[in-house]
């Protein structure tokens, strides 16, 4: 169960929708650092805190619940950019509170200089913290304050 992954567990990075078109995709608004380079910075910053990750993505919602249902009882945190359905799922929402762990929910964009739909979030009420426009640096920052909490 939930209640017996010791802190120090893995870190479980799930990316949302599109997020596997990272330094092709809008490199104007998302910078040109790929997927790959995200899961890179986030291994190494948790490796300076002794703490593992394990990443996952997927353009399927239910692939993403489906991932998080999993995590009950395996990871000790999640950090989650959910990119489009950050605005739209309930549902996504709803599994994230099924591990009972903290979750920091993380924008490489600044979404609330954005268009006006992206500035409501259904994931931020159950987040312990939500990083926005620092890039991909925001993994680093969310996977650090996890380590440290």
């Amino acid at each position: 169960m939930a209640d017996t992954v010791q802190a120090t567990g893995p870190i479980l990075v799930l990316n949302g929708p599109n997020l596997n078109m990272l330094g092709t995709r809008q490199p104007q608004v998302y910078g040109s650092d790929t997927l790959d380079d995200v899961i890179a910075l986030c291994e190494r910053t948790a490796a300076r805190f002794g703490r593992e990750v394990v990443a996952f993505q997927s353009n399927h919602e239910g692939a993403l619940i489906d991932r998080i249902h999993a995590a009950r009882g395996e990871v000790s945190a999640i950090v989650i950019n959910p990119g489009g359905l950050t605005h739209t799922s309930v549902a996504l929402r709803d599994a994230l509170v099924i591990p009972e762990v903290p979750i920091v929910e993380v924008h490489i964009s600044n979404v609330h200089a954005r268009e006006e739909f992206r500035h409501h979030s259904f994931v931020s009420p159950i987040a312990v913290a939500v990083v926005a426009g620092m890039g991909i640096q925001g993994y680093a920052a969310a996977i650090e304050f996890l380590a440290l909490a």
